[in-house]
This record gives structure tokens, sequence and C-alpha cells, in this order.
């Protein structure tokens, strides 16, 4: 039986999807085969010895050492596209919020008394007068699910849309509407563009990707929203920014001190993915690669592993090996089943940075005695085998 703990509360939907019969789930488990997680910010006592996979229900996966578990072959697993029609909504919303000062609106009106409401509310409206959406240019800048759904909304709603994304999947392109038009650079969407949404990840060439050279090529009283992470906006030139009207709104679930207090910022809770339909969505998803790897050793949505999507017959014996992404590895790894008379039905060996993921099938048992063989192997960190009996 599978071991799976739970970290935060997972939503129910993602756990039914685990069956009783194969897998226990609880919050204090120790040791576990497979962690399922939220914004739990995981540390490294947490990784205790078993530990084979991390499933985090949403798409950042700063809460989790990914580093160490690659060092450690243990798979990383993220959701992407599960939160994404939320995340769309709630871009929605910023945008309108941006252009119409909605919010200030309501506040001020909900500072009026007496009977004299209806007449101030009619002369007072002009103040929060504010441009509509229709025709104007919208930047979106990182299309992957989120972003791609970003960009086919905003031509939904009549605006230009600007897409920038060098490292766009294929998946992605598929899904993105022709009416989206590639921006040839960064500085040509940031030039161009009315509004501009951030929907890249965080890593260490996106960090301060919106700096002080940014905001000088953007059009004066561009309207910018970040609901992807705040360190990709350098605060100092945001500050600046806003100051001198280049960007006349900014609009982040991303907040602290001094954005929630500034009266150019629209602070707005970490609400993306707070839908019970995203939550449900993310921890299905969650759940099912954990399933695939541990079952299968199928790897999908990994932020460390390669993609691997071998079948498995269900008679049949399965070697996963993850190894340092090195020469001669798995000239060793074979010779060591051939050794044992073990014949390879199928194999697939894939390298992703440091690292190498193999699935191996063969024509029989593996022996505990091989399995210590192929963990001697100068480079292997994991060696786990997959048998008929742990279906």
């Amino acid at each position: 039986m599978f071991r799976i703990r739970t970290y935060n509360s997972i939503a129910a939907a993602g756990l039914a999807v685990l069956p009783d019969t194969q897998y226990l789930v609880d919050p204090k488990l120790d040791p576990c085969d497979a962690i399922l997680l939220r914004s739990f910010k995981l540390g490294s006592a947490d990784l205790t010895p078993g530990v084979q996979a991390v499933a985090r229900c949403g798409a950042g996966v700063n809460n989790i050492p990914v580093s160490e578990c690659t060092a450690r072959g243990i798979v990383v697993f993220n959701t992407p596209g599960a939160n994404a029609n939320g995340v769309k909504e709630l871009v929605i919303c910023g945008l309108l919020l941006s252009a119409r000062r909605i919010v200030e609106g309501i506040t001020w009106a909900r500072t009026l008394r007496g009977a004299d409401v209806p007449a101030a509310i009619e002369k007072g409206k002009n103040t929060f007068k504010g441009p509509e959406l229709l025709g104007k240019t919208l930047g979106v800048i990182g299309l992957g699910a989120i972003g791609v759904a970003v960009a086919n909304m905003g031509r939904a709603l009549g605006m230009r849309v600007l897409g920038h994304d060098p490292f766009i999947s294929v998946s992605s392109a598929w899904g993105l509407s022709r009416e989206v038009r590639r921006a040839e650079s960064l500085q040509a969407l940031l030039a161009q563009s009315d509004y501009i949404t951030l929907h890249a990840p965080l890593n260490d060439k996106t960090r301060d990707l919106i700096g002080s050279a940014e905001f000088a090529i953007m059009k004066h009283g561009v309207r910018l929203l970040n609901f992807a992470r705040g360190p990709l906006v350098t605060q100092s030139a945001l500050l600046t920014a806003l100051a001198q009207g280049r960007c006349a709104c900014y609009v982040t679930d991303f907040v602290n001190e001094e954005l929630a207090s500034h009266p150019s910022v629209l602070p707005v809770p970490h609400l993306g993915a707070s839908t019970p339909e995203a939550e449900d969505n993310c921890a299905i998803m969650a759940a099912h690669q954990v399933m695939d790897y541990l079952e299968h050793g199928i790897v999908t949505n990994s932020v460390n592993f390669p993609a691997v999507q071998l079948p498995r017959r269900p008679d049949g014996y399965r070697v996963q090996v993850v190894n340092r992404n090195e020469p001669s590895i798995i000239s060793q790894l074979t010779t060591v089943l051939a050794d044992i008379g073990l014949n390879i039905d199928n194999l697939v060996n894939k390298g992703r940075g440091p690292i190498a993921y193999n699935v191996i099938d063969v024509s029989g048992p593996v022996p505990s005695a091989v399995r210590a063989r192929l963990r001697g192997i100068q480079g292997v960190t994991h060696v786990r085998c997959i048998t008929p009996d742990s279906d």
C-alpha cells in the first residue's frame, strides 16, 4: 500500500481519486511514499527517507526545495492550467478595476449619508471616469496555460492582444487564438500596450523582469497587472513609475505593507486559485500524477524530471532509475540487468538538466541483490522496481 502524506487541506475531490485499497492518506504519515501539498513551506526535514514524489496542488513551487529534491531523486509535480480559468477571471476583474476606478467609486459611495445621496452620486460620478477596454492593446507576458487563457479572453473582449513568450510550448501555441499577435520582443510589447499582464514563472532569468528600463519604454498611463509572482517587478522602479504617472495603476495579489497602502495600487488577496473549482481541479490533477508515477513510473507536469509516457503491461516488471546526467551510466545499468539474464523489453532514457530518468521494462523480477548493485553504480540516486504485486 502506498502512503501519502498531506500538508494543508487537500480538496476531497482529489483525495477521492486515490483508492483506499491501495493508498493510505493522512497528514501525519511518516515514513511516506509521496507528499501532497498546497502552500505549505516544505523543508529538508520533511523530505524523510522513502519520499519519492512531491505534488503541489497549484502552479508555483517556490515553497518546495526543488534542487534538494532533484539531488535526492525525488520528482516534483505541479498542476499548470488546473487553476487557469480562476486566474483568468481575476485578471478580467483586475483589468476593469484598473480602468474604470470601480473600487475608488465604491469606497467613496460608502461614505455618503442622508437624503441627498442620489444627487451626490450623480454629481460625483465623473470623478471616477475611466476608459473602456474595447479597442485597447493588452500585452500578455508569458503564454503558458494561464497566459493563453488571458490572451484569448482579451480578444473576446474586443482588445488588440500582443503576446510574448520565447519558450512557448507546442500545446500552448495550439490553444492560442490566431488573432493574438506575436510581439517580436519584450520591448516591442511594452511600447505598444495600454494594459500589461504578467504570467511568467519566477526564476533567475525573470526576476526583476520589469524594472526602470522597462517602465521607461511603456506608454504614459499604462496599467500593469501582476498575478504571477511579486519579484517579477522591481518595486523601487514601480514606485517611481507610479509617482511619475508612467504607470497609472498596479494590480497585484502579491502585496507588502508599502504596496497595500499606496493609492495607485490595487492590492488583491491571493485569490487566483481560491475557487472550489480550481481547488478541485488542482487536487485531482496532482493525485493522478502521483498515482501514475508510483504505479507506473510515468512523469507528467514535473518541474525537475523529464516527461516520460511509457505504457506498462499489468503483468510487467519495470525498473525506475534516477541518476546524474552523465555518460556511461545507462550502459552500466543494462549490463547489470543482462548479467542475470534479464531481457530489456522496453527502455526510455531522458535527461533534464543535472539528472537523467530511466524507465526500463524487463522480462522478470529483479532480485534485491541486483537492486543493490544498481544503487551502487556511481551517479545513481534512486532505484525502484514496480512489479505486478505493487498494483
